[in-house]
């Protein structure tokens, strides 16, 4: 069974950090393209960066310099270390992907990025 379970959320101030992970089962991530993607309150998603099977990585023009994605071949996990958060971060972040067609998620971790 196809799986992603996101940890690492939590509540900030505006210049802090945080890692976030997004563990997989089912699949294997490195097969794969793996997306970050975000949605605040009252807005619709956001894709925030992305990861392709050889390793190459893209990223939202709001995020760049300040965020890194990456993954743990060994782990099957992706990551997203995000650094110099803004209030404007703010979001409910979650992982994403697409196998044979279908999209799969996982359920989200909560950042909060105040003073």
């Amino acid at each position: 069974e196809v799986q992603l379970v996101e940890s690492g959320g939590g509540m900030v101030q505006p210049g802090g950090s945080l890692r976030l992970s997004c563990a997989a089962s089912g699949f294997t991530v490195s097969n794969y393209y793996m997306t970050w993607a975000r949605q605040a309150p009252g807005k619709g998603p956001e894709w925030v960066s992305s990861i392709n099977i050889g390793g190459g990585t893209n990223y939202h023009n709001s995020v760049k310099g300040r965020f890194t994605i990456s993954r743990d071949d060994a782990k099957n996990t992706l990551y997203l270390q995000m650094n110099s958060l803004k209030l404007e971060d703010t979001a409910l972040y979650y992982c994403q992907t697409q196998i044979q067609g279908t999209v799969r998620r996982g359920q989200g971790t909560q950042v909060t990025v105040g003073p």
